[in-house]
């Protein structure tokens, strides 16, 4: 078949996707590139340099995306892909792919377990979809718009919790090299839920505490700054199984907000008010 003909019929059979087939066909995406990372997962990874670290994490996001981004092509010809995974604030119109090939990078280098692949797709600035795929636990996560979230096709609910001082929470830097302000703000907000919380997280990435959060398995998780790869697949995880979502000070989250909160019902408005203080 000639190539115009084969982009013709994948435009046509892309458009008559629905969004529940195209959120499977991006799980199967997601774990096909997660298989590609765990080829190259064991050993820590030395570096001695800020250069040989950065190519090292290239290395791997490249080894993800070079089978993640050909096969959400496929899904969806006219889709553009955010190109900085680093990067924060609205998207232009239209349809996006908001990647992160290696959620936890520095983990896998580290040979720590705690890394994952994700892929969401944002309709006019709204996640419609997303797929997280855990590949040294097999999990997949994944939540549609209006439809729920699921772990390997089972509901997923948020926990009960209805006092902060009984909850297990959790929180997470958005980068290295945070601005001074956002990592003096981190240290007084962790204080903070050491005061009010029963216990506090701190760890990298956000996507896995927010997995957990939409499990239930946590009550609430926080982060200054932050990228829409970050934020945008737990958004919608917890949101889809039933948390609420915010900024640190309870008002509506966007990916241009400072801050963000994910949390049970039940604890919210505590955990504003503790962040808020």
């Amino acid at each position: 078949m000639p190539e115009s003909m084969q982009s013709i019929q994948s435009a046509a059979t892309a458009s008559s996707t629905s969004d529940a087939d195209l959120l499977a066909q991006t799980a199967m995406a997601v774990r096909a590139a997660a298989s590609a990372l765990r080829e190259r997962f064991g050993d820590v990874v030395r570096y001695r340099t800020r250069e040989e670290l950065m190519r090292a994490l290239a290395a791997n996001d490249d080894a993800a995306l070079d089978v993640l981004r050909p096969r959400l092509s496929l899904l969806r010809p006219h889709a553009r892909f955010v190109e900085d995974e680093l990067a924060g604030g609205a998207l232009p119109p239209g349809e996006w792919w908001v990647l992160d090939p290696a959620e936890g990078n520095v983990n896998h280098l580290h040979a720590l377990p705690e890394w994952a692949v994700t892929a969401t797709l944002v309709r006019d600035n709204q996640p419609v979809l997303t797929a997280v795929h855990l590949p040294l636990t097999g999990e997949t996560y994944t939540a549609l718009a209006g439809a729920g979230a699921r772990l390997d096709g089972r509901p997923l609910h948020v926990s009960q919790a209805a006092d902060l001082g009984l909850s297990l929470v959790a929180t997470s830097q958005a980068r290295p090299d945070e601005d001074e302000k956002v990592v003096r703000r981190i240290g007084a907000s962790i204080t903070a839920m050491l005061l009010d919380a029963l216990v506090v997280r701190t760890s990298v990435p956000a996507t896995l505490h927010l997995l957990n959060v939409a499990a239930g398995r946590i009550d609430a998780f926080w982060q200054f700054a932050g990228a829409r790869a970050d934020l945008l697949p737990g958004a919608l995880l917890v949101t889809e199984a039933g948390g609420r979502i915010s900024d640190a000070e309870g008002r509506p989250w966007t990916p241009q907000s400072e801050s963000f909160l994910a949390a049970a019902p039940g604890v919210h408005t505590e955990a504003v008010t503790t962040l808020s203080r």
